[in-house]
């Protein structure tokens, strides 16, 4: 037989000397075939290098897939909503495999949240997680049960690499803050202090994110600038009545502060505040296209925003899940986002391409 010829079914039964059902059941993983009738089958398979069309097996078997999406709790218009359109965007496009998405949200502030979501989650017997990681030893916890009932789980955001994801997809985040160090060169200037203003609460970040920024942000820093003095500002995240007064009172005692940055999406916070105070001496860095953030940009109060593709990052996380379950398709383990600088130079061509992807 030609290879260029297709290859039915019939034609793997008859070389095999087996049925057509007994191919069919090999093909599938299927159960109820002999051991010498699968190695036969096996045999002429290789033999003919054959390719079966999974798309069509995947249509043919009329399975219904779930997905769960573990995400972190959030307002309108924020991170994650684009997150989330992504998903939906993936889910209509590979809707021929009866696709359904349930999210449930976790307090990412809160210790035992994460493991609670989770648990309303496997109440639904999904197929395969999508999971914005918490702390290591919650996350690991969760993972541990999925490897265990053999669910497939992809890491979105962050990465906890160890913990063996069938792939991830988000920035590297230490790069991350390595870059936006070496660009806090442009906003430095003769300047000797900076402040990293960070979301807290009880002591805990609201992101492993934050923290790798945090620490590629300081390691550029110290290498480059060990003179330069770093003050850490906490905002409280559960009390945002409170960042007036904590601002006014470090800004009172450090005066001669002009430069700051935050790694998560608040940045807007600290432009507001200073659009309040009249002043536009301050220059400040932040991360993502959030509404809010984008206003500052463009009226000075935020000098670069630092963008990660999120919807890009829902749209992919599905579509990998699809690829390892149903069309059988090898998944890279490790998808790093590219790293964005925007300013109020080139933010409009960045939205307008943004909106044309999608």
């Amino acid at each position: 037989m030609k290879q260029t010829e297709r290859v039915r079914i019939k034609d793997i039964a008859e070389l095999a000397g087996v049925s057509v059902g007994t191919v069919d059941r090999v093909l599938h993983g299927r159960s109820g075939v002999s051991e010498s009738s699968r190695k036969k089958v096996e045999e002429i398979l290789k033999q003919l290098d054959y390719q079966p069309n999974m798309y069509a097996s995947a249509l043919a078997s009329n399975k219904k897939y779930t997905f769960a999406c573990l995400l972190p709790m959030h307002n309108e218009g924020d991170y994650w909503d684009d997150v989330e359109n992504g998903m939906w965007q993936a889910r209509k496009v590979f809707s021929d495999f009866q696709i359904s998405l349930v999210t449930e949200y976790y307090d990412q502030y809160e210790f035992g949240s994460f493991v609670e979501a989770s648990r309303r989650l496997n109440s639904y017997n999904p197929d395969g997680y999508i999971i914005s990681p918490t702390i290591e030893s919650e996350t690991e916890q969760v993972t541990n049960q999925l490897k265990k009932d053999e669910i497939p789980f992809v890491f979105i955001d962050s990465n906890i690499a160890r913990l063996k994801p069938l792939s991830f997809y988000g920035q590297n985040a230490k790069h991350s803050g390595y870059f936006a160090a070496h660009m806090m060169k442009l906003l430095l200037k003769n300047e000797n202090e900076l402040v990293i203003f960070r979301q807290i609460n009880e002591g805990r970040l609201g992101s492993n994110q934050q923290l790798r920024r945090e620490e590629g942000f300081y390691a550029y820093m110290k290498e480059h600038y060990p003179h330069l003095r770093m003050w850490d500002l906490n905002l409280y995240a559960k009390k945002p009545g409170e960042d007036e007064k904590i601002l006014d009172k470090f800004f009172k005692e450090h005066p001669d502060v002009k430069c700051g940055i935050t790694f998560n999406s608040k940045a807007y916070i600290i432009g507001e505040y200073m659009l309040r105070q009249g002043r536009h001496d301050f220059h400040l860095m932040g991360y993502d296209l959030l509404r809010r953030n984008v206003t500052c940009l463009k009226e000075g109060l935020i000098d670069f925003i630092i963008a990660q593709q999120p919807t890009q990052q829902g749209y992919n996380s599905v579509e990998s899940l699809c690829n390892h379950l149903i069309l059988k398709k090898t998944v890279k383990e490790c998808n790093y986002m590219p790293i964005t600088l925007l300013s109020i130079e080139n933010i409009d061509f960045y939205l307008d391409a943004h909106s044309n992807n999608n």
